[in-house]
């Protein structure tokens, strides 16, 4: 029997395929499961069609059988089979794919869901073996045929014998190498643990015998020794039926706790279940989870987001970040999708329209979710605001803001009413008619923000304050600005605006009378500060630190905690109380003594960014000061 030689280009495309195109060789069983059930789906489609095949789709199977001695692993199925001339056809020419032509027949039909369409999945078999044997027997057909390669230098097909129509494929597995352990591929468990990866929602059941171990009858029992013995049993090994492709009524709470803690490796109960189908554009089913904590390594670089994405029930992607924004990157699960344009590994997606409709619309279900999660099960809400709402905050930050809008309404903050959390409608719905913005403070804890000095005239018109724990807080608000048209406003500001006209005027002729001793105490302190004035805002407090401008003392903590080549610094103000018993010495000070006034001033300094939770460049410094004006 003739060699016959692969075509030039065939060869160099062979050389691609089992070198360069998979990235992973575990790969090989998908690609040669997902052609058996193919086969397997072109016969049942005849048997619709004319019902003249005498089987039913309980009639179909793939099987599996693995040697460990013999070095070699089999796949069969009872499919369609193929003629000598499909053999040549098929398997001679790389790139020629039997099921997308069948596919493109029958694409007027409804169900017609075959997986392959690029015609190279079978040689990824190469990547694992140096022999491959294809027998097989066309139904109808009296005769087999057999197709056998070693690899780029050609192939062989002969008559074979074969009593049943359908397709075995037959592999005969490399030597090991330092580097490769192509026996695993032999090894049962392994092969078990491979189909439940990529192939666990194959249509058909895919059989394999297994060896087990059972104690002998009669031991281990009175005073007698356990014995054990060798059996073999057949297994299916895939579950055949999505949890998502089954109605809801036939998929208990437990059930789909189950799938998830299996799936996702959690030791927790979801926190809620999306389900989510839709038809047209971009069909898919999706099936999500929000987990009630994050991971270990959430908020870390080393977190991958993603949902693990199948096409027609075959794994392509373990995680497909495309599919999730940064926003809901907690979100696991996974979509369920025939239409998606895939690379000819199946290992990755061409970005294409279709993704991005389904990332789009999953997108819209998620938040709509939360939303309906915050508005009918606050404390659920709540619990999940606990595990993921810095990711929300940080999500309304990112990009420019470019998905504030979407996430506004999702966001809580603690507030100085009750120190509970609020969502920001909560917020301005509650708000007095006299205020006019919506007034937020950065601090470590709520009950720190709320002593600060700075608090004390807020909270004495009766307004509410946002109390913001998180580095990005204050990003995030800065970024959306306003809500229900009120700007937000930092009470750390040097402009609240909170005095009525007879406080500014008295606060403006306090300022000029005292001009002196102010610019006194702006020389002493050199440029620490832009500004030394006389502030109406304090009440009991003698000083306060503000700032003027973007740049607040919280964001100058944030940004240069960040590695930079320039350290960014606010504009402080030193403010003054002139009700205050101090504000009657420092005047003294400054007619009788003005080197202890400038001593004072580099105090109350200190002081004033020690209320704001700032350490001090030098406390023994600030120590030696205090000991110095007794």
């Amino acid at each position: 029997m003739a060699l016959k030689e692969f075509q030039a280009e065939s060869k160099r495309l062979m050389d691609l395929m089992i070198n360069s195109i998979y990235t992973h060789k575990e790969i090989f069983l998908r690609e040669l499961i997902s052609n058996a059930s193919d086969a397997i789906d072109k016969l049942y489609y005849r048997t619709l069609e004319d019902g003249a095949t005498g089987l039913s789709r309980e009639d179909f199977f793939i099987r599996i059988d693995a040697d460990k001695e013999a070095r070699t692993i089999t796949i069969s199925d009872n499919g369609v089979g193929m003629t000598q001339e499909e053999l040549d056809a098929n398997l001679g020419v790389i790139a020629k794919s039997g099921s997308l032509q069948f596919k493109s027949e029958k694409e007027q039909k409804e169900d017609v869901d075959i997986i392959g369409q690029f015609g190279v999945g079978f040689y990824s078999a190469f990547m694992v073996s140096n022999r491959v044997r294809v027998e097989s027997r066309a139904f109808g057909a009296d005769s087999a045929y057999c197709w056998e390669s070693a690899g780029l230098e050609g192939y062989e097909i002969a008559p074979c014998d074969k009593a049943e129509h359908g397709t075995t494929v037959t592999l005969w597995l490399k030597e090991d190498t330092e580097d490769e352990k192509y026996t695993e591929f032999a090894d049962q468990y392994r092969v078990r643990q491979l189909v439940k990866r990529y192939s666990d929602y194959i249509r058909y059941p895919i059989r394999m015998e297994m060896q087990k171990s059972r104690l002998k009858e009669g031991t281990g029992t009175e005073g007698k020794d356990p014995e054990y013995e060798t059996y073999f049993e057949t297994d299916t090994l895939n579950s055949m039926v999505p949890i998502w492709k089954k109605a809801k009524s036939e998929v208990s709470d437990e059930e789909m706790h189950a799938f998830y803690k299996e799936k996702f490796y959690d030791w927790q109960d979801p926190l809620r279940v999306i389900r989510t189908s839709t038809e047209g554009a971009a069909t898919y089913s999706a099936l999500l989870f929000i987990p009630k904590t994050p991971p270990m390594d959430y908020y870390t670089r080393e977190f991958e987001k993603g949902l693990q994405l199948y096409a027609s029930g075959v794994l392509i992607m373990e995680k497909c970040g495309d599919l999730l924004p940064d926003c809901f990157s907690f979100v696991k699960g996974l979509v369920d999708s025939q239409d998606l344009s895939l690379n000819i590994s199946r290992e990755m997606l061409q970005h294409d329209r279709q993704l991005k409709l389904i990332a789009g619309r999953l997108e819209k279900k998620i938040a709509s979710e939360l939303k309906s999660m915050l508005t009918n099960d606050r404390e659920k809400y709540e619990e999940f605001w606990k595990s993921f709402g810095l990711q929300l905050k940080f999500g309304m930050y990112n990009d420019y803001g470019a998905k504030k809008d979407e996430l506004k309404d999702l966001v809580l903050f603690t507030t100085s009413k009750e120190k509970k959390l609020a969502t920001l409608q909560e917020y301005t719905d509650r708000m007095p008619a006299d205020q006019p913005v919506i007034y937020y403070c950065c601090g470590e804890t709520p009950e720190r923000i709320l002593s600060l000095p700075q608090a004390e005239a807020i909270l004495e018109k009766g307004y509410e304050i946002l109390c913001l724990t998180d580095n990005v807080d204050e990003f995030a608000l800065r970024v959306l600005e306003k809500y229900n048209e009120k700007e937000f406003k930092n009470i750390a500001s040097d402009d609240l605006d909170l005095e009525n006209p007879e406080e500014k005027e008295k606060t403006q002729k306090l300022s000029e009378d005292h001009k002196d001793m102010l610019a006194a105490m702006k020389e002493a302190l050199g440029d620490k500060v832009k500004e030394v004035k006389v502030s109406a805002k304090l009440k009991s407090h003698p000083v306060c630190i503000s700032t003027d401008g973007m740049i607040s003392t919280e964001m100058e903590k944030v940004l240069n905690a960040m590695p930079a080549q320039e350290k960014i610094k606010a504009q402080r103000v030193l403010e003054l109380n002139p009700e205050h018993p101090l504000f009657t010495k420092l005047q003294s000070l400054y007619e009788a003594d003005k080197d202890k006034l400038k001593l004072y001033a580099e105090i109350l300094y200190d002081q004033a960014l020690l209320i704001e939770g700032i350490a001090l460049d030098n406390p023994a410094d600030y120590v030696q000061k205090v000991c110095g004006i007794l």
